[in-house]
């Protein structure tokens, strides 16, 4: 980013935000003046991540984000660096099997469920105790479209994130009114994260959406501007569908 935007005052942790959705989130949040600490399993990508979205107000943490020491450390080190966090962002995930759910290994559901909900939860808990306990903010977990409906061969996934809305909605009501919790669910966007689901074959894939198109990083990136501006002051426990109108082709 050539021309930073003047400082906002807020602080957000987006969690895997190296690339693909959390990055989108990232960079829509710095172009409207927030810093920002990133996380993500590798330095090196995470450093050219900051590098791109302007060091003068973004940091990155590495590591996983089921752990509970890079947890911690994630948020000492955006208080330290910034002295507040206003907004968190739990975008880390994972969908490492694909496949019946029948046949599913017992150990890759549980590693599922570990980093999509477990961690996102421990994020919660962090980000409230150092600051949003006292001084407001708001939280907005990135779900999907598979915790809203049946899908074939990522169960696994779409299980872990129906729990991802029903914890956003558990967050909502013990956090009011000093923080508000909201969800995003989105349909199938273009990162490496979901490569799988439409290289070779994206005219073929987003044909079935009525916007004609799949979806981009940026896409997310401003559902989740919104959420965590005063614009969205009196929505919490909500989930935002952001789907190209694909669910408009239910039941046809």
């Amino acid at each position: 980013m050539t021309e930073l935007p003047e400082l906002s005052g807020r602080v957000a942790l987006v969690t895997g935000a190296s690339r693909g959705i959390g990055y989108g989130v990232a960079e829509a949040l710095v172009a409207r003046g927030d810093r920002v600490c990133i996380t993500g399993r590798t330095e090196d990508a995470l450093k050219e991540a900051v590098d791109r979205l302007g060091a003068e107000r973004v940091i990155g943490v590495a590591g996983k984000a089921h752990d509970l020491d890079h947890q911690t450390e994630a948020v000492e080190r955006t208080m330290e660096a910034f002295g507040r966090l206003d907004f968190l962002v739990n975008n880390a995930g994972t969908n490492p099997v694909f496949g019946p759910i029948a046949d599913l290994d017992l150990n890759v559901a549980r590693k599922v469920f570990e980093t999509n909900v477990i961690s996102a939860l421990g994020f919660a808990q962090k980000t409230w105790h150092a600051w949003q306990k006292d001084n407001g903010g708001a939280i907005v977990n990135i779900a999907s479209i598979a915790g809203l409906a049946p899908s074939p061969f990522i169960g696994a996934y779409g299980v872990s994130k129906a729990a991802m809305i029903n914890l956003t909605q558990q967050l909502a009501h013990e956090f009011a009114p000093k923080v508000r919790v909201n969800a995003i669910a989105p349909a199938v966007v273009k990162t490496k994260f979901a490569q799988a689901l439409y290289e070779g074959r994206e005219e073929e894939a987003a044909a079935s959406y009525p916007l004609a198109r799949l979806g981009v990083p940026s896409d997310i990136g401003g559902a989740a501007a919104f959420l965590t501006s005063e614009q969205s002051d009196w929505i919490t426990g909500q989930t935002l569908v952001v789907d190209g109108g694909l669910f408009l082709n239910a039941g046809v």
